[in-house]
């Protein structure tokens, strides 16, 4: 018998599943605790997935079917659907460091540790039992209710154990309990760990789901000592793919739940201090001086009074105690009447610390809570609130005083999981609706322009147009150039990525549209292809909705170009036919598009069409007055033509977009005409060919562009094997694919194969010359480089002219169909 559909469905797959699940519910007779016992789930675990806001693993699933003696098989493609939906994790990759240590300095170890507590008290046996099981299993489960100090325990244990692990002190809130947003998916979790390790995104996997992640991580730590906290995690399948495997490095899990599905893991269970133990965090954290002029032992019953209402919770004492630390003035007595207007401990605790503020400043707490993300800035706190910079920097350091927002980093805030609850209640029992929803909008407003202004330091074209997305904050973050925006961009990656949920939840899609398009600089550096095709789906479905031709327009071209990147030319021509009609009238945007169709007619292997749209972009360019996309086209026109065996003209063009004044040294036109000439002059000027090349090479580099790296060395080995210097260039050609390796997006390679593949042949290495080409022509058709596909047949002939000529005329032939099939009138 099968689980029924639902009478009132929904086109959210996750609702729908959840909607599903609470008809089990209903068939098992069952409350929310009785049936998570009976299933062996957590209460708070299946609340979420009843409620819709969590997807449950499949296993959960399937133990609420049995339970009810239903087939689980009809919910599997509901399932699928919803654990693909829009929370899809993002490809998250390396951090943008600082400055580098002069050479030869050691670069100092990653530590992302929160501080140390000056008032840890207590917990004697419980550190014990966590260094204890540390160092027998490698990996221990702090569990305990909330407020218990579950956090503030590994934190400790991690500074006790950092001298003995100092390669890295690593810190990941998983969010497993955080109100208002879901648990933080292994996906994002992994990729945040390996950027604090400084594993660069190229070799992080970006297909294949979370093996080939979890897999690069054991990896990355089997050769390192390091101590990773992973906070707040929601159950053992979020934390399974995050441990560590062979090799010296440790973990530290907290939970607010037992993970029982960790069995290898040993547990350390928290309950409240002792007495003496919390009258001690009391006092320590109040700045009591203790004896008897001490304000506590002036008056013991209220000082016991106050333990009572905290619950012993070391969470609630230090909340109470900033009250008292921060009001000389006040009686021990006082703050009693205070905390005992409250309705719980939690809330008791921090009812009475918000009390204390002014009404702005506790409009400003209530509101915090809405932000989506983790942590966050002064300036999107002040959009937030609709103050000045200068006021919600004022407000936030009251806050921390009061210890309502922690700061984890300079710069940097985050309300505990307890707080931001308390926050959100309140800003929801205490605002009106309209007055949420202006302020979730002036959130999304911000995250828009400061995106803007962001890609604007770090693309080398000025936007296409200006943002139309709400309207701009009063004061944003400035940028002093490329690196603090890409700094900015994958510090904030995160809460873009919550945005642009929150965006397309509210419905608001101007936003859904444009942020992703303000983000496509920092993915080309940062990120790879995969996630950003999803954004760019989600943002034409937008634009669909919103029925604006140029957004609409924009929004294809945008996924026409995701598309490519990704190596999927016939979605990426299908996204380019449908903006070529709306695009009519706005050069600046028919420039762009002509300029990605030229990309892709060029892979699939045409001649004179990509030749005549680089032309038409440069001059549509400079009638949009746009130099610098004229440059772009200039250059690129250059690079097609030099692959035509047009050395002269191509190294006129070349020197025709070196000539144009620029500051960026990694500017796009400048590394392709770099690249382009070095190759064309070869022979001729080898000197002056191997300076552009390497110029062009070490301007890669510092951008930390990979792709382009991996092609300034395939060009290299080109321009080597030209010369007749052939060990060097098939050691530029080894180092290009050593590097394409660790990529994991296989398409890349068709645009080396055959120049690697020659070298080898002139090289005398047959063999290894027939593997490339070989490998180029099965790559090939799957992507339609088409005429990728007729230089792999040319190359095997070549190859094999002299040992087997039917089989070399065989593919001679195969090629010049090919080739006359895409260029009839040659």
């Amino acid at each position: 018998m099968v689980v029924q559909q639902p009478s009132a469905g929904t086109a959210d797959p996750r609702d729908e599943l959840a909607a599903r699940l609470r008809l089990l519910q209903e068939l098992s007779g069952r409350g929310v605790r009785a049936l998570a016992r009976d299933a062996d789930l957590s209460s708070s675990s299946l609340s979420r997935y009843l409620g819709g806001q969590t997807v449950p693993p499949w296993s959960a699933v399937i133990a609420l079917c049995r339970l009810v003696k239903r087939d689980p098989r009809p919910l599997r493609p509901l399932w699928v659907r919803a654990s693909s939906s829009l929370a899809a994790p993002p490809k998250t990759s390396r951090q943008v460091q600082p400055p580098s240590p002069p050479a030869g300095a050691p670069r100092p170890p990653r530590n992302d540790l929160p501080r140390d507590m000056p008032d840890f008290t207590g917990r004697e046996a419980q550190l014990a039992a966590v260094l204890a099981a540390v160092d027998g299993s490698r990996v221990v489960a702090v569990d305990g209710m909330a407020g218990v100090g579950k956090t503030c325990l590994a934190v400790h244990a991690a500074h006790r154990l950092a001298a003995d692990y100092p390669d890295a002190q690593l810190y990941v809130d998983l969010h497993g309990f955080t109100a208002g947003r879901e648990p933080l998916d292994p996906d994002p979790a992994l990729r945040t760990l390996l950027a604090a390790l400084d594993v660069p995104s190229e070799k992080i996997p970006q297909e294949g789901g979370i093996e080939p992640l979890a897999a690069c991580w054991r990896s990355e730590l089997a050769h390192r000592r390091a101590v990773v906290v992973l906070d707040n995690a929601a159950d053992a399948d979020q934390v399974r793919p995050l441990l560590p495997g062979a090799g010296p490095s440790v973990a530290l899990i907290t939970s607010r739940n037992r993970l029982l599905g960790l069995d290898e893991v040993p547990p350390v269970s928290l309950d409240v201090l002792s007495p003496d133990e919390s009258a001690e965090l009391l006092a320590r954290a109040s700045g009591d001086p203790g004896g008897s002029d001490g304000r506590l032992a002036r008056d013991p019953e209220s000082a016991a009074e106050v333990l009572r209402l905290c619950g012993h919770l070391p969470l609630a004492l230090r909340l109470a105690a900033a009250r008292l630390r921060h009001r000389p003035g006040w009686t021990v007595g006082i703050l009693v009447e205070r905390m005992a207007e409250g309705a719980t401990e939690f809330d008791t605790a921090f009812a009475m610390s918000v009390r204390q503020l002014d009404w702005a400043q506790r409009r400003f707490f209530r509101l915090l809570g809405l932000l989506p993300g983790s942590t966050f800035d002064e300036y999107v706190a002040a959009a937030l609130a609709d103050v000045s910079l200068r006021r919600a920097r004022a407000m936030l350091e009251d806050l921390l005083d009061a210890h309502l927002v922690q700061q984890p980093a300079a710069g940097r805030y985050r309300l505990h999981d307890l707080v931001r609850q308390h926050a959100r209640r309140a800003a929801t029992e205490q605002e009106s609706k309209q007055e949420l929803d202006q302020a979730l909008g002036r959130v999304l407003d911000y995250y828009v322009h400061a995106a803007a202004a962001a890609d604007a330091a770090a693309s080398y074209l000025s936007p296409a147009r200006e943002v139309s997305a709400g309207r701009p904050p009063a004061e944003l973050p400035k940028f002093t150039g490329k690196h603090s925006a890409l700094l900015w961009f994958t510090t904030e990656y995160t809460n873009l990525m919550a945005v642009f949920e929150a965006a397309a939840s509210a419905g608001a899609d101007v936003h859904v549209c444009e942020l992703p398009r303000f983000m496509r600089a920092f993915f080309a550096r940062r990120c790879g292809t995969t996630h950003l095709n999803v954004l760019f789906e989600h943002s034409l479905a937008a634009a669909q909705r919103l029925d604006d031709p140029l957004q609409l327009a924009e929004a294809h071209s945008d996924l026409g170009f995701a598309r490519y990147n990704a190596g999927r030319m016939a979605e990426a021509d299908a996204a380019y036919e449908a903006a070529a009609p709306l695009v009519s009238g706005n050069t600046r945007s028919e420039a762009e598009l002509t300029m990605r169709r030229g990309y892709l007619r060029w892979d699939e292997g045409h001649v004179e069409e990509p030749l005549d749209l680089f032309r038409l972009a440069g001059e549509l360019y400079a009638d949009a007055g746009c130099p610098m996309g004229t440059a772009h086209a200039t250059a690129y026109e250059a690079w097609a033509l030099l692959q035509l065996g047009d050395g002269e003209k191509a190294a006129q063009l070349a020197r025709k977009a070196l000539a144009i004044p620029h500051t960026d040294p990694a500017w796009p036109p400048t590394l392709t005409a770099r690249i382009t000439l070095g190759v064309a002059i070869a022979r001729e000027k080898p000197d002056d060919a191997m300076e552009h090349l390497e110029q062009a090479l070490a301007s890669a580099r510092e951008d930390g562009h990979k792709h382009n790296e991996a092609w300034c060395l395939n060009c290299r080995g080109v321009a080597l094997r030209q010369m007749g210097r052939y060990e060097e260039a098939l050691a530029s050609h080894r180092q290009a694919f050593a590097l394409l390796d660790d990529l994991f997006e296989e398409h890349w390679k068709i645009h080396f194969l055959d120049g690697y593949a020659e070298t080898c042949r002139l090289a005398g290495l047959r063999e290894e010359a027939l593997r490339l080409h070989r490998q180029a022509l099965e790559l090939a058709p799957k992507l339609g480089y088409r005429f990728a596909e007729a230089l792999a047949h040319e190359g095997i002939a070549a190859a094999l002219h002299e040992t087997d000529p039917p089989t070399a005329t065989e593919h001679r032939k195969a090629g010049q169909a090919i080739l006359q099939d895409l260029n009839p009138q040659t």
